[in-house]
């Protein structure tokens, strides 16, 4: 496996059509992504001591963090209106290898900032909701 170059992980919004097309958010500069689980925890005593954990049990959950310079798209006008509504939306993450993921999430936090004569900039974080998924 050969490294993969930052630039190239995306971040994707549905343009809300049938079937939906992804526009690219904005200028990302830093992108992340998590992905988590609780565990089940099934230990008993025959366990012998070892904690046992129960395989496809739990609550799983993708993070997604970026942090960039808005363009004026409408791309961007489409996420701070789901962040304003509070609305679910579909999302698509796209890796440099040709790997994407796509899902609902919920804008949980989108800050601006900026100074005199410089650009804006943003940092959002999106939360899934339901099953993340190869494209």
């Amino acid at each position: 496996m050969t490294a993969q170059k930052g630039a190239a992980f995306l971040l994707k919004i549905s343009d809300g059509a049938v079937p939906p097309a992804y526009q690219t958010v904005a200028g990302l500069r830093t992108t992340q992504m998590s992905v988590t689980g609780d565990a089940v925890v099934v230990t008993h005593k025959g366990s012998q001591g070892w904690r046992e954990l129960l395989s496809g049990a739990g609550v799983r959950a993708v993070s997604v963090g970026a942090a960039g310079i808005f363009l004026g798209s409408a791309a961007e006008a489409r996420l701070r209106a789901n962040a304003l509504a509070g609305t679910l939306d579909d999302y698509e993450l796209s890796f440099e290898d040709g790997e994407k993921l796509r899902g609902k999430f919920l804008l949980q936090r989108l800050d601006y900032s900026g100074d005199f004569n410089g650009e804006r900039n943003y940092t959002l974080q999106l939360e899934s909701s339901g099953q993340v998924l190869p494209a």
